[in-house]
C-alpha cells in the first residue's frame, strides 16, 4: 500500500467514525440540524474512500495486489454510496444512525488486514470472478439499507402506536419513507445477488467441478437468497409491507450476519480467502 493510499485510507476511517458518532448524538440530543452535518462528513469520508480506491487500482496488477483491506473497503464504499445517493430523493439523515455504524465497522475491519495479501487465488481469478464479487457485494449492501430502514420503522412505529412519539418521534423519518426505502432495498438487492450467483455458479461449474455446490459458504447464500426472494415475492406479489417486512428483513440480515461468521471462522470452505 503507498503512502497516498495509506493516508487517504485514513481520512476516509476518521470522517466516518465522526459521521458515526454525530449520528448517534443526534438521536441522543434530538436535533436533525446535527445529522444533516454528519451527512456532509460522511460524503466528505465516501469521496476520500473513493480517491483511496481509484489509486489503489492503478497499482493493481489484475487481481495480484487486490487484498482484503481493498474487498471490505469496496463494501463499505458500496452502503454509503447508496445511503448518499438516497439522500438526494428522501432526506432521511437520521437514518445515518443505523447505517454509518456498518460502513464504520467495514473500515475498522479493513484496517486490521493486510492491503498487499492476494485475496483471490491466482488460479479463480477472472472477468467472472470480478462479476460474481461486484454484483454479490452491491445486492447485500442493498438488503443492509433495507435492514436499517427496517429497524428505524419499528422504532417509529412503536413510537406511533404507544401515541407518545414525543421529540424523537417527530426527528424521526417518516413510516412511508423506510418503508419505501425498505422495498427499493429488496427490489434492487435481489436482483443484483442473483446476477451475483449465476455468475459464480457458472464459473465454479467450470474451475471447481462437481463438489462446488456442497461448498457451506455456497449451501447459506442460497438460504440468504431463497429468504430474500420470499420476502420480494410477498411484498410484490401479497401486498406485505411495514412492519412485518421490517421484522422479516432485520432477521434476514441477523442470520446472514451471523451464518457469514460462522462459515468463516468455524467451517471448512473454498471461500476461506475472503
Amino acid at each position: 500500500m503507498t503512502s497516498v493510499e495509506g493516508i487517504l485510507f485514513a481520512a476516509a476511517l476518521f470522517c466516518c467514525a465522526l459521521a458515526t458518532a454525530g449520528y448517534l448524538i443526534s438521536l441522543l440530543v434530538r436535533r436533525v440540524a446535527l445529522a444533516k452535518i454528519s451527512t456532509w462528513i460522511l460524503a466528505a469520508g465516501f469521496m476520500l474512500l473513493t480517491l483511496n480506491l481509484l489509486v489503489a487500482a492503478v497499482h493493481w496488477t489484475g487481481w495480484s495486489s487486490f487484498g482484503s483491506r481493498h474487498f471490505l473497503s469496496i463494501y463499505a464504499w458500496v452502503i454509503a454510496g447508496i445511503y448518499l445517493g438516497l439522500q438526494l430523493k428522501t432526506k432521511t439523515r437520521l437514518l445515518g444512525a443505523f447505517i454509518a455504524p456498518f460502513i464504520l465497522l467495514f473500515l475498522i475491519a479493513a484496517a486490521g488486514q493486510g492491503a498487499d495479501r492476494n485475496l483471490v487465488p491466482s488460479q479463480w481469478q477472472g472477468g467472472l470472478t470480478t462479476l460474481h464479487l461486484v454484483l454479490a457485494i452491491a445486492g447485500e449492501a442493498l438488503f443492509v439499507l433495507a435492514s436499517a430502514a427496517g429497524a428505524m420503522l419499528l422504532i417509529q412505529n412503536n413510537l406511533l402506536k404507544n401515541k407518545k412519539p414525543g421529540p424523537l418521534g417527530r426527528l424521526l423519518p417518516s413510516l412511508g419513507d423506510l418503508d419505501q426505502i425498505n422495498h427499493f432495498g429488496l427490489l434492487w438487492g435481489f436482483p443484483l445477488l442473483t446476477l451475483g450467483m449465476i455468475g459464480g455458479a457458472v464459473y465454479a461449474a467450470f474451475v471447481w467441478g462437481g463438489s462446488w455446490p456442497a461448498d457451506p459458504k455456497v449451501v447459506w447464500s442460497f438460504a440468504v437468497w431463497v429468504f430474500y426472494g420470499f420476502l420480494l415475492h410477498q411484498r410484490l406479489a401479497i401486498g406485505w409491507k411495514g412492519s412485518r417486512m421490517a421484522v422479516l428483513s432485520c432477521l434476514g440480515l441477523i442470520v446472514f450476519l451471523l451464518s457469514a461468521l460462522g462459515i468463516r471462522f468455524c467451517l471448512a470452505t473454498v471461500h476461506n480467502f475472503i
